[in-house]
């Protein structure tokens, strides 16, 4: 096979003998001691109870072996086109990166870093910092073998799949050991950066206009002809460009998603407590409608300032959904939810509104949830409300005014 073949196909190859020969060898080990037994679905509080009092465990570890019952989506679609994606060499990243300076860093996750860079545009050619395109890189661990198989598994799904609230995957790098991704620079980083990292607060608008994009990159993802679970819905995996459009990240823990007469798909439980859904956590039983549950953690979040676990706060409050669910169908005390750093720069209208939504789709029975597409077309009014808090609390205290105005004349 000549060069030209070689770069062309020759990757696709390499990365097929590198799941079976990397990952897959360790594949048939046990589970993880602390993975939660799989018992009943989730329709009582009890149950859900149990579920987060050990939300406080993690589900699985970086370097934890792939399980066996996982080996049919190990194999790259047999359709995949590598010509639509570049191939780097690790030479031309190592230059575009400034050789992974430490400065360069945009974030760290159990597969590692991801660099910022820039190459010339349509091309693997790098270029100077500030020119060309801005690209963000993914380098892999060489000893994370769970990072290699999400690695392909970014390859196999964002290579197939594009939508404007899909990160865009522009090319990867494997040469040896060395194991990269490149992707489209997101100039605004993560919601979680934005929600519990900043100084200032995220106004409600931008909060409003992430979870629609947010939302019709699920809603994407599970309509299609052969739809997918996205499975790692959380604040960090959501991205924002430059004018705040939300794009979903990281594809590693991605399962196609059930076909024909096939309810759910039966697999290792991977993922991140607080935001799993407890009956995937209880079974393993994966559904879209777990992406759901996800989704209706993200919007407690973006509507609270909170985490999803945070271990700071008084025990009571330290899981969201827990602490928040009482309030949600509550209009008098739901106001208590809003972030205290909005005051009352918030849509009175759209805070209700998201509420309801989060409690739909954090409903226990999991066949009860909405579906994306309805959530999308629950969410998208709420962007051209105006009925400020701030407002309402003005007219309020000038209407409780007139009548002690009216009066002064006729005390005299």
């Amino acid at each position: 096979m000549g060069t030209q073949a070689k770069a062309k196909c020759g990757c696709w190859a390499a990365i097929t003998r590198g799941i079976g020969g990397v990952c897959v060898s360790s594949a048939a080990t046990a589970a993880s001691s602390s993975t939660i037994p799989r018992t009943s679905l989730v329709h009582d509080a009890a149950t859900e109870a149990r579920y987060l009092n050990a939300s406080n465990r993690e589900m699985s570890t970086p370097h934890e072996p792939m399980l066996s019952e996982e080996n049919d989506d190990k194999q790259i679609s047999s359709n995949r086109s590598a010509g639509e994606l570049l191939q780097f060499s690790f030479q031309e990243l190592k230059i575009a990166t400034g050789n992974f300076r430490p400065d360069s860093i945009l974030g760290e996750g159990g597969f590692g870093y991801v660099f910022k860079g820039w190459v010339e545009e349509n091309s693997t050619t790098p270029a100077k910092p500030g020119t060309g395109v801005t690209v963000a890189v993914k380098s892999l661990k060489p000893d994370a073998l769970q990072g290699h198989r999400e690695w392909v598994a970014e390859i196999d799904f964002l290579g197939q799949l594009h939508h404007p609230n899909l990160v865009k995957l522009i090319g990867y790098c494997i040469e040896d050991d060395q194991r990269l991704l490149v992707y489209e620079f997101m100039a605004r980083g993560s919601l979680e950066n934005h929600l519990f990292r900043r100084a200032l607060p995220l106004p409600w608008s931008h909060r409003i206009k992430i979870a629609i994009g947010a939302a019709k990159g699920l809603a994407f993802l599970h309509g299609g002809a052969k739809p997918v679970i996205y499975r790692d819905f959380k604040t960090s995996n959501i991205l924002l460009d430059s004018n705040y459009n939300a794009k979903l990240s990281d594809f590693g823990l991605a399962k196609a998603g059930p076909q024909g007469d096939n309810t759910h798909v039966s697999t290792r439980v991977v993922g991140t407590y607080g935001y799993a859904a407890p009956e995937y956590v209880m079974t393993g039983h994966l559904t879209s409608k777990s992406d759901v549950y996800s989704f209706g953690v993200v919007l407690l979040e973006i509507l609270t300032g909170r985490r999803s676990v945070d271990k700071k706060r008084p025990n009571q409050e330290q899981n969201l959904v827990a602490w928040a669910r009482p309030y949600l169908g509550d209009k008098r005390r739901l106001f208590h939810l809003v972030d205290p750093r909005l005051e009352l720069n918030y849509s009175i209208k759209g805070v209700q509104k998201v509420a309801q939504i989060a409690f739909y789709c954090l409903n226990r029975d999991s066949k009860v949830r909405p579906s994306m597409e309805e959530i999308v077309k629950n969410l998208v009014p709420l962007q051209d409300l105006n009925d400020l808090a701030y407002h309402s609390l003005r007219s309020r205290t000038y209407q409780r005014a007139q009548p002690q105005r009216n009066k002064q004349p006729n005390a005299q």
